[in-house]
């Protein structure tokens, strides 16, 4: 079975899977043409996670592909020129791509299939166009101020005009550029002319070598046991503990099972804000994080935690002083039993808008989970890596894979993720049914700050939360396609896998391989 963004991306999943190919086969090629179909979400330029769990180990081997700030890095000199903040839209935002040493490394590891295998539907489908989607017109059409000056625009905006939702588009100039990879592996990207354009778009902060000696690392995933299952994600760099802290609080709170009920959404609203208030003080490189992981989900954290939560109103939560998207989730699971929950980003839609001249590769704006405050755990410097907002999960109950879960959303992620292990868990809900439950967003979650939600069409919970105390608004657009989609596989006690689309995002596709 694959879920993911785009049916292109799920079709080809499943063809990898109908010709012998395995689960991280699959979802490399699929991410491939993710990359070339989407790139809205996400692309070759941007940074990769992934969880992969192999047969009969409940423990998933986890994998950061998320790339680190360049040697010439200078938060001094930044601040010098009387930056406060780094700017979302620029060259000081690139850190090095981590998605080509992600897919290497999935493939080296896992694969049954070479690079060039994996790599070769993306390559046709750059070559021999696609139908565009609503959703990449409107990105275009945002963006195109930006972008049409850049000299990868044509592979985008054929004859300088924003393509039609429908019409067919090719993209050449990264067709070229996949294509090389696939023949020639990561040196055809880290050691090209990708790589000197890189150099050149950021003065020289990123360097070749600091490019040629990139890579992606094999680390321990971070795990929390509630009752019988365990949730399982990336560590800091990432903001992924949040979704499993947030769920423990949630399950300890003891709400009520009917997801209709205001006290099932004021748990999990307060469960969240509980556990991210102080996010942006302990997400950080794994090498200046102020607490250890195993320390950010300690029970007696957790527990102080969701004792201070009231059931009649919104807590406060406190100020700790003056210390401080564009993203694509996608699930396969094999008949093995191996199954990947891997996540790739360019951050803010194409990232920063600039590309690397004229390969087809647009360039993230990952570093924008840099600052540039002094001393602070997450302040920009050469060879850290930014927090990230992305949150892969997956979840094992016993000896057995039972969940593979993930969403885009930036900095909400968690707060989709843990909507949905709510329905999933807690209410009972199917795959399906999860998916169609009305959500809520905060953006204010932060030290200080009330308890503010969107609530999206159909949210009937949301007169009893503003009596509660909650500012409840309305979503403007009723459906929000960014809070999504989310993409999820569960497996059931008799092994049997179901997944839903997420019907936000007209592209969005579930769908299990063929019988054999």
């Amino acid at each position: 079975m694959a879920v993911t963004a785009h049916h292109l991306a799920t079709d080809c999943a499943l063809q990898i899977l109908d010709s012998g190919g395995n689960a991280v086969d699959a979802a490399v090629a699929a991410n491939a043409v993710l990359a070339v179909v989407a790139p809205e979400t996400c692309g070759v330029g941007g940074d990769l996670f992934a969880l992969v769990h192999e047969p009969g180990s409940t423990i998933p081997s986890a994998l950061n592909a998320s790339g680190r700030a360049g040697s010439g890095a200078d938060a001094s000199a930044l601040r010098r020129k009387g930056l406060d903040d780094l700017p979302l839209r620029s060259p000081h935002t690139i850190t090095v791509p981590g998605c080509i040493d992600g897919w290497a490394a999935l493939l080296d590891r896992f694969g049954t299939r070479t690079l060039g295998e994996a790599l070769g539907p993306s390559v046709e489908a750059a070559k021999n166009g696609f139908a565009v989607s609503p959703e990449l017109e409107n990105a275009l059409q945002r963006m195109k101020p930006t972008m049409i000056t850049q000299g990868s625009a044509p592979d985008l905006y054929p004859s300088g005009r924003v393509p039609a939702a429908g019409e067919v588009l090719s993209r050449p100039l990264l067709a070229k550029t996949l294509d090389a990879v696939a023949n020639d592996g990561r040196h055809a990207f880290y050691c090209s002319d990708v790589a000197t354009e890189i150099s050149r778009l950021t003065e020289g902060c990123i360097s070749a070598e600091d490019l040629e000696t990139n890579s992606a690392d094999w680390i321990d995933p971070l795990g929390l046991t509630v009752g019988e299952r365990t949730g399982w994600t990336i560590p800091p760099n990432s903001q992924g503990y949040l979704a499993l802290g947030a769920w423990w609080i949630f399950d300890a709170l003891g709400p009520p099972r009917d997801p209709h009920d205001p006290q099932f959404h004021h748990a999990a609203i307060e469960a969240y804000r509980a556990i991210a208030w102080d996010r942006d003080e302990l997400v950080a490189d794994a090498d200046h994080a102020p607490l250890s992981p195993d320390a950010l989900l300690e029970a007696s954290r957790l527990a102080a935690r969701a004792n201070s939560i009231r059931s009649d109103r919104p807590t406060p939560w406190p100020d700790p002083g003056p210390t401080d998207g564009g993203t694509t989730y996608l699930t396969v699971l094999d008949a093995s039993g191996l199954g990947i929950s891997l996540i790739q980003s360019n951050f803010h839609g194409v990232g920063t808008g600039l590309s690397a001249g004229t390969t087809g590769v647009w360039l993230h704006n990952r570093g924008a989970g840099f600052n540039l405050m002094e001393g602070h755990a997450n302040e920009l410097a050469p060879g850290k890596r930014p927090m990230h907002t992305l949150s892969p999960t997956s979840w094992t109950r016993g000896d057995r894979l039972e969940l593979l879960l993930g969403t885009r959303g930036g900095h909400q992620q968690p707060q989709l993720l843990l909507q949905a292990l709510a329905a999933l868990f807690h209410a009972n809900l199917t795959p399906a049914e999860a998916q169609g439950l009305p959500r809520w967003t905060t953006s204010e979650w932060k030290p200080a700050t009330r308890s503010r939600i969107l609530v999206e069409d159909g949210f009937e919970a949301a007169s009893a939360l503003s009596a509660m105390g909650h500012d409840v608004d309305p979503e403007p657009k009723g459906r929000q396609g960014g809070w999504g989609p989310i993409s999820l596989i569960r497996v059931g006690d008799d092994g049997m896998a179901t997944g839903a689309a997420d019907p936000r995002v007209s592209t969005s596709s579930a769908r299990s391989r063929k019988s054999t």
